[in-house]
């Protein structure tokens, strides 16, 4: 005799698992703690296998039958159901795992320890505001050239030329790390290059006073943040140009000059 729903509902629990069949090897499962879950018995390549479709009142009976109407048909395709349920979650998984939310996060916590602290929440703030609200979900290796595209002009609509093309960097750098760990095939933004307009550049103006120069300086020797920048802002006083002609001595002799005090560098 088939279930009826009001029949499920009396069913009470026993000391022991109790199974009540509904036809066809779908039954439902009583166990001692009250739980309800549907079953279904079968056999695949002779060998006697077992699917849990769900709890009972989440999954109706229903919509057990349903799902039993689609294991038989995967059957009927030479298909094991409970392994075609696992395989399904674990692409699940992988499609979670592989989105580009979780690898930008992995990238970002891996060199995080690189940047300032100011920095590196700069970055992961242009990603979330501009990107992950509109792919983040997406798997990172069926992204498309033009579906980032599409992010950068919206922030480009914005005026935002200098932020569309850090967004791509950051973008690129989040790529190229999927695909060193496997999770993508290619960097996509090399195939934007020329997409979008070259930010204007804003020209500073230049030291011409000693004593600004020996301002830099001091900001120089005072910088405290990634070791590569430090490196390369103590080595560009050794290499500058064109303050001879403003009375200025250049390279070595102006770090020299600096520190002998002509340029203050504790004032």
């Amino acid at each position: 005799m088939r279930l009826t729903d009001r029949a499920i509902i009396n069913i009470k629990p026993s000391d022991k698992l109790e199974k009540y069949y509904d036809g066809a090897g779908l039954h439902l499962a009583v166990l001692p703690s009250g739980v309800k879950s549907w079953r279904y018995s079968y056999r695949f390549r002779s060998k006697q296998k077992l699917l849990t479709i769900g709890e009972y009142p989440v999954i109706s009976l229903k919509k057990a039958r349903e799902k039993l109407a689609d294991a038989k048909r995967l059957l009927a395709d030479g298909i094991d159901p409970a392994e075609h349920k696992q395989s399904m979650k674990r692409m699940d998984t992988e499609a979670v795992e592989n989105s580009f939310e979780m690898v930008a996060k992995e990238w970002h916590l891996k060199y995080r320890d690189t940047w300032t602290p100011k920095h590196g929440d700069d970055i992961w703030g242009r990603l979330y505001k501009n990107v992950l609200v509109h792919m983040g979900s997406e798997s990172i290796g069926t992204i498309k050239p033009w579906d980032l595209l599409k992010v950068l002009r919206r922030i480009e609509a914005r005026g935002a030329l200098e932020q569309a093309h850090r967004v791509m960097q950051i973008c690129g750098n989040v790529f190229r790390y999927a695909v060193a760990t496997g999770r993508a095939e290619r960097d996509i933004t090399s195939d934007l290059r020329g997409a979008i307009p070259p930010k204007r550049v804003k020209h500073h103006a230049s030291l011409t006073e000693p004593k600004q120069v020996g301002q830099l300086l001091r900001v120089i020797q005072e910088y405290k943040g990634n070791l590569v920048v430090a490196c390369a802002l103590q080595l560009s006083p050794l290499v500058f140009c064109g303050l001879a002609s403003c009375g200025v001595p250049s390279g070595a002799r102006l770090i020299s000059t600096a520190r002998s005090g002509a340029f203050p560098l504790n004032a």
